[in-house]
């Protein structure tokens, strides 16, 4: 879960984006490299680099890094990485003192926060003149990493929204499995309610992922064209979702809320991998660190319908981005151009962080897949053929709205307000904060 820290990135940024300037050396023009000390001149080269993940992204990447400073023997990479809830809490103070790591890990949620405020460098000069080559990597994934023509991020790959199942759990307890991947929110309601008999939970939802999710398949977006307010004004699609959510809830289905305050995010404390679960929903690239913590055969399922593939999207599984503040600017994309294109690096990279983005690196990967990670692969392209078009990034002021939605959502199921009235002021108050970072 996402729990943002909204006061103190909000101040981070603004001091950050006052500062920026004093960082060195700008982005190389077409058909120029940058100033500054290069692993081709030999010239020693320091890098920081910063990721979230579970254990088993943090060993790869350490072996991917690793391998590249064999290759540049004059490079050395320092390294800083931490659960998803930490890492932001570590990243706003850093950027608060224009003191950023030379590469950061990106998230759709904040790439609006940070690119929009002058912490992000446009990587585009780097795609023309060829020292990030994107020539294998679609247009489309390219776009995903772009505000206002600006490409503030690097897709490391793509991935979709899943449920990833113990179908063996199911079996063991007597559940038919949901082999049809046009299933519904009534089948899920029917599984649960079979597997709490059981004495097994479902996984939950993060509201900022899901609720927008279901928006979608009701033909409805959670931000407006323009960022400025919500995408929806009828409060009957907040009523609808958060009163089954709370049904689950009051029926015992999912983890208490005073338990679930207690995760950190890893897959090693996910209550399927540790076998009190059935499922847990988040994004396709989640399912390896699930699967390998777990030690047992997962499954990939879709999200319930009806009208799953308006809700279904291919979106950036996360970014790499070079920092304003980086004196090392052309070596920081050096390293994500590796990171992304270099075939031996992403055979122990696969797709945990999402499916790969250039065609050549996923082709040669295909043989070499384990059957977990070929389940990855195999979800995203069934999903590319049955989602739709992702909605723009997140505009400004999102990480607020999303925090007010956690509060909300807990307040609902803490029965301290009813779904109606939640409703209103959600939406009322959400509005204000877009509205205010929209000026």
């Amino acid at each position: 879960m996402k729990k943002a820290i909204t006061v103190l990135l909000s101040v981070a940024m603004a001091a950050a984006a006052a500062g920026c300037g004093s960082g060195g050396g700008s982005a190389p023009s077409d058909g120029q490299q940058a100033s500054g000390g290069g692993s081709g001149s030999g010239d020693p080269v320091k890098l920081r680099i910063a990721w979230w993940g579970g254990q088993a992204r943090h060993d790869y990447t350490l072996k991917v890094i690793e391998m590249y400073e064999k290759q540049n023997p004059n490079v050395k990479i320092e390294t800083e990485y931490a659960s998803f809830d930490d890492y932001w809490k570590k990243l706003a103070p850093q950027a608060a003192a224009n003191q950023l790591p030379d590469i950061i890990q990106m998230d759709i949620s904040y790439l609006t926060q940070y690119g929009g405020r002058g912490q992000l460098e446009d990587l585009t000069p780097y795609t023309k003149n060829g020292l990030l080559d994107v020539s294998s990597v679609s247009p489309n994934t390219i776009a995903g990493g772009q505000i206002d023509g600006k490409l503030y991020a690097m897709t490391t790959g793509v991935n979709a929204l899943a449920s990833i199942m113990d179908w063996e759990m199911l079996k063991q307890a007597g559940v038919e499995v949901p082999l049809n991947k046009n299933w519904t929110w009534d089948d899920l309601d029917a599984l649960a309610a079979k597997m709490k008999s059981a004495g097994k939970l479902m996984g939950g939802m993060r509201h900022d992922v899901f609720f927008a999710y279901y928006l979608r398949t009701v033909d409805q977006k959670m931000y407006s064209a323009d960022g400025s307010k919500l995408g929806y004004e009828d409060d009957k699609h907040f009523i609808d979702y958060f009163t089954r959510y709370k049904k689950w809830y009051d029926a015992g289905y999912l983890l208490s809320l005073d338990k679930e305050a207690t995760k950190k995010g890893t897959p090693e404390d996910d209550e399927m991998v540790l076998g009190n679960s059935i499922s847990s929903n988040g994004w396709s690239n989640q399912f390896l660190g699930l699967a390998n913590a777990a030690k047992r055969p997962l499954e990939l399922q879709p999200m319930p319908g009806p009208n799953a593939e308006k809700g279904m999207f291919l979106k950036p599984s996360m970014y790499f981005s070079v920092t304003t503040n980086s004196r090392q600017k052309e070596e920081a994309v050096k390293f994500i151009n590796f990171f992304i294109n270099d075939i031996e690096a992403n055979k122990l990279i696969k797709g945990e962080r999402g499916v790969p983005v250039s065609s050549k690196v996923k082709e040669a990967l295909k043989p070499l897949l384990t059957p977990e990670e070929a389940k990855v692969f195999d979800y995203v392209a069934w999903a590319e053929e049955n989602s739709s078009p992702m909605d723009p990034p997140n505009p400004i002021g999102s990480i607020e709205v999303e925090k007010l939605l956690k509060d909300t959502s807990e307040q609902i199921l803490y029965n301290k307000i009813s779904v109606e009235d939640a409703a209103a002021k959600f939406r009322k108050e959400a509005n204000a904060i877009l509205a205010k970072n929209k000026k």
